[in-house]
């Protein structure tokens, strides 16, 4: 990205230009091209300094990809950082925070770093209007991470939640469906479905929505999750959450198809051999390769996994990080 110029299709959008003008302010960047609607862009980097920084998407664009943008950055900083995010916290189309908390901060914290996500405010479609606030220290080095053994599920919980003006009965319904479902295929293990009503002081606008976790044996967590919408039925939501949980139990992989992709930045960036067991490969994950391979000197391989089942369809995703030593540390 080094004074380089990228192309976007379609231009960029009000949650694009907030996550580029924060890593242009994390790093003391130069950012040209940098307006919605803009096809083209050339970023140069300068030195990444931790402190405090806001970024606003000003809609309901999703804050975890805010996260996802600046974390890489923040983690090479020349000191601590306190990252404000304001937009959507759970919105269609991105990872829900509540996915990036349960899911996303636990398997990431596998590269040997760790950070803090205090969830200030929520934010749903179409204000936004959510808060959070991201506490992270730099590191010298990622470590790589060996994810290839799934081993059996122990544990399944989540929570289903209302906010707003929505009734508590509608988080209970998406629960009661979501176990029913999950029941016909997993009939041993207790599932804890929480029906949450978000505070008022602690939510902006309306929305609802269920994140369903399975933990396993080795410590790998895989998700389903769901967003109500006015006119989708409540039942259909919990539903949709626990089929999209238990397809991503059956590929057999380490990681569910929203992990895949998040992990290719930092698997590029570690030092050494990472491998991850996965279901099919995304077409954000291909995306997420292409990309990581031209900004960073590492190198992947896909290859299929040599399963003992047949039925299985999981793929090893192989990375030689290129080894990112924190100049300042």
């Amino acid at each position: 990205m080094d004074g380089d110029r990228v192309e976007i299709d379609g231009g960029i959008m009000e949650g694009h230009l907030s996550g580029l003008e924060m890593v242009r302010d994390l790093c003391d960047g130069k950012l040209n091209g940098g307006e919605i609607g803009s096809t083209e862009i050339t970023f140069t980097p300068g030195k990444i300094k931790g402190g405090t920084h806001i970024a606003d998407t000003k809609t309901a664009g999703s804050v975890c990809l805010l996260m996802q943008v600046a974390m890489p950055c923040v983690l090479f900083a020349a000191s601590p950082s306190e990252l404000h995010l304001k937009g959507g916290t759970n919105a269609e189309m991105a990872p829900q925070i509540d996915y990036t908390v349960m899911v996303f901060k636990p398997m990431v914290e596998k590269f040997n770093f760790s950070f803090n996500c205090d969830i200030k405010k929520r934010g749903y479609y179409p204000k936004g209007g959510g808060e959070i606030v991201l506490h992270m220290s730099p590191v010298k080095e990622l470590s790589p991470i060996n994810l290839t053994e799934r081993g059996t599920v122990t544990k399944i919980y989540g929570r289903a939640f209302v906010a707003g003006a929505l009734p508590i009965k509608l988080a209970k319904d998406m629960s009661a469906a979501a176990v029913r479902c999950i029941r016909r295929e997993i009939r041993d293990l207790y599932i804890n479905i929480q029906p949450v009503r978000e505070p008022d002081d602690q939510a902006v606008g309306t929305g609802s929505g269920i994140i369903i976790v399975a933990e396993t044996s080795t410590g790998c967590l895989l998700a389903g999750s769901s967003l109500g919408k006015r006119g989708k039925n409540a039942d259909k939501v919990g539903i949709e959450a626990a089929e999209m949980l238990l397809q991503n139990l059956k590929h057999g992989g380490t990681v569910d198809d929203s992990l895949q992709d998040q992990l290719i930045i930092f698997m590029a960036l570690a030092k050494g051999v990472s491998r991850v067991k996965s279901g099919p490969i995304t077409l954000h994950t291909q995306t997420a390769i292409h990309f990581a391979e031209q900004l960073t000197k590492a190198k992947f391989t896909v290859t299929k996994s040599e399963e003992e089942n047949p039925g299985n369809d999981t793929y090893i995703i192989e990375c030689q990080g290129m080894g990112m030593i924190n100049p300042n540390l």
